[in-house]
């Protein structure tokens, strides 16, 4: 019997280390969001995460950003600090690049030199993250790039594309149901008509699990200001009013309307395609800090010019000073939804003493309240006192005063993953 007990056990020690030697390998694809656009997020963790786009950089830089070099670690590069913390084994992957909607990265429309769909055919993955242009999920007419229409047909080809692989021949006013849906998404005939011939994916597996990330309202879509560009002197290319007085056209009234928006278009889209494993809510994370009185926002540049400050000092601010990008603590958070969603860790669990929050300069306190939004976001165990906070607004000045106390959040348990 005992002989057998420790058969058993030698066996199962034998399958643990072979299921240990294979990581989880997983791919982000996307654009500035996925890869952070500044530091210290942009490069954040580079050294650990496999810049698939970095060789084509190398290559030919047209259409690139020179306060964008790489190699990339951005929020790929914090989830897989994450997955070390806890012990998991992930091989991290980025292919993306500036403004790239999801269409642009399967017809590989940036430059001749620049193969992102070739990215996603280039191994199996286990896990695919699928990140749509800010805007672009949005129904028509409420966004600069909002094409709904387009945002559902190439998530449909991605997910086609990586589960099964076949090689496509299409027109898009097929793709998008007509070629009056086609051209009202802003494409001309010649390109709705276009017959578009795409090879097969050789790594095609219909177990790889695809997410699709839900991008987060803008400010800059909501407050008055006047038209910006990147300042050519800004190392980062921080905006500036472009000289011409013009105001900015807005979208929204607000930032909930447009969280509402982008909510709906895509668990809309999960719904509309079973395939896909879930969809990332960071966009409804911002939200729930934002009316919770957790964070801080405001107009950066106002319909004058002037520069308005953005509120209380002593409160986070999710949005970089383009109030379109995510700032180290937006990236920070949706790193922190991204990987309780995928890993099924409760993002409460990396603690005060983070390692990645330390390394992006957020303190403890910040860290603590950006893991217990994460958690609440995706529903990881909440405790009671939380849901009354979610659906009511209860505790909130206790909670932002124990913060602005440097004691941080209330405590909450740990789950039990």
């Amino acid at each position: 019997m005992k002989k057998r007990l420790a058969l058993a056990a030698l066996a199962a020690s034998s399958l643990c280390a072979v299921a240990h030697a294979d990581p989880i390998e997983i791919l982000f694809v996307g654009n500035s969001y996925t890869f952070g656009r500044v530091d210290p997020v942009m490069s954040y963790n580079a050294a650990n995460v496999h810049d698939l786009t970095k060789p084509f950089w190398d290559i030919n830089k047209a259409g690139t950003n020179a306060f964008e070099p790489h190699p990339w670690g951005g929020v790929p590069g914090i989830f897989k600090q994450f997955t070390t913390e806890v012990g998991l084994d992930y091989d991290v992957s980025i292919s993306a690049r500036n403004a790239a909607s999801l269409r642009g990265q399967f017809l590989d429309t940036a430059n001749p030199d620049w193969k992102l769909r070739e990215n996603v055919a280039s191994r199996k993955w286990d896990v695919v993250v699928l990140q749509e242009q800010s805007d672009a999920a949005l129904p028509d007419g409420r966004g600069k790039n909002a094409d709904i229409r387009g945002f559902q047909a190439y998530a449909g080809q991605f997910e086609r594309f990586i589960h099964d692989g076949a090689a496509q021949s299409y027109r898009e006013r097929d793709l998008y149901g007509s070629l009056a849906n086609c051209t009202a998404s802003g494409l001309s005939t010649g390109s709705c008509n276009l017959l578009r011939n795409i090879p097969a994916n050789p790594n095609a597996s219909a177990s790889t699990k695809v997410y699709l990330t839900e991008t987060w309202a803008r400010p800059d879509m909501v407050y008055p200001h006047l038209v910006t560009t990147p300042d050519p002197a800004s190392p980062t290319g921080s905006p500036i009013p472009d000289g011409t007085n013009t105001q900015a056209t807005l979208y929204y009234s607000s930032l909930a309307a447009m969280t509402a928006d982008l909510h709906a278009d895509f668990f809309g889209e999960m719904a509309l395609d079973p395939n896909f494993a879930g969809v990332l809510p960071v966009g409804d994370a911002f939200q729930f800090a934002f009316d919770h009185g957790l964070v801080k926002t405001g107009g950066f540049y106002d319909g004058t010019g002037v520069f308005v400050p953005n509120g209380p000092g002593d409160l986070m601010n999710l949005w970089w000073d383009d109030y379109l990008h995510a700032s180290k603590y937006g990236s920070y958070l949706d790193a922190l939804v991204q990987f309780g969603v995928i890993t099924g860790w409760d993002p409460r669990r990396l603690g005060a003493d983070d390692q990645a929050a330390r390394d992006l300069g957020i303190s403890a306190a910040d860290a603590l309240i950006l893991q217990r939004v994460a958690a609440i976001t995706i529903n990881a165990v909440p405790e009671p006192g939380m849901v009354a906070l979610m659906f009511g607004g209860l505790g909130l000045m206790s909670l932002v005063g124990r913060r602005r106390r440097g004691a941080g959040p209330l405590r909450m348990e740990a789950a039990s993953r």
